[in-house]
Formats: C-alpha cells, sequence, structure tokens
C-alpha cells in the first residue's frame, strides 16, 4: 500500500519548495495567495523586512456580494492591484500558495495583472 500525504500537506510541501527559491524584496515584494473553501486572500509582501504592505479578501465588507468563486478571486485581485499601485508597487513575484494555476488562483492572478501589476 502507498503512503500518500493528505491534500494539505502536500500542499504545504509545495509551497515550502517554491519558497525557498522564490522572495519578496523592498523593489519587488512577493503576491501571496491564500485560498479557503469559502474565501480568498492575497497579500503582498516585502520578506527582507517581514512586512505584509498590501492585502484583500473576501472576507472585507466590500465583497458582500460575492462568494468564494472566480468572480471574487478575480475582483481580490483587482483590488489588490488598485491598493498596490496607489502604494507605488508595479512589479511584483508571484506566489500562488502551492496551489495549482488553475481556477481561482488564475483568476486573481488575471484581475491583479489587469489592473496594472507586472508579474
Amino acid at each position: 500500500m502507498i503512503n500518500r500525504p493528505k491534500t494539505e500537506e502536500a500542499r504545504r510541501r509545495r509551497h515550502a519548495r517554491v519558497r525557498g527559491k522564490i522572495s519578496g524584496t523592498p523593489e519587488r515584494p512577493r503576491l501571496n495567495v491564500y485560498r479557503s473553501l469559502n474565501h480568498i486572500y492575497a497579500q503582498i509582501i516585502d520578506d527582507v523586512n517581514g512586512t505584509t504592505l498590501v492585502s484583500a479578501s473576501t472576507v472585507e465588507k466590500e465583497f458582500t456580494d460575492f462568494g468564494g468563486n472566480c468572480d471574487a478571486a478575480k475582483k481580490v485581485g483587482e483590488t489588490v492591484a488598485k491598493r498596490a499601485l496607489d502604494k507605488g508597487i508595479t512589479n511584483v513575484v508571484f506566489d500562488r500558495g502551492g496551489y495549482v494555476y488553475q481556477g481561482r488562483v488564475k483568476a486573481l492572478a488575471d484581475g491583479a495583472r489587469e489592473a496594472g501589476l507586472q508579474f
């Protein structure tokens, strides 16, 4: 019998592997994505200083019309990009958080790109 890791454990392993390769700097911070069953979260992080520069999620009041779907993810991507551009952040490194680049993660990335972020 093959001993396979659980889904969340496998995601954490993939995320740790990716995080070994990418890091956010003050010039090019990291756009991190986390998705739960009901919500999606995005943060722009400066790993050198250990600070979150910008964040957005579907938990916020302005997202009451959305659920945890692709439309909500795209809106979160647009919102985090708009907030980043207001702070002067234009280039980021995309960290998909160990998730497959499809569905809500892809919708968030597309929304951020359409709003003006480059990665």
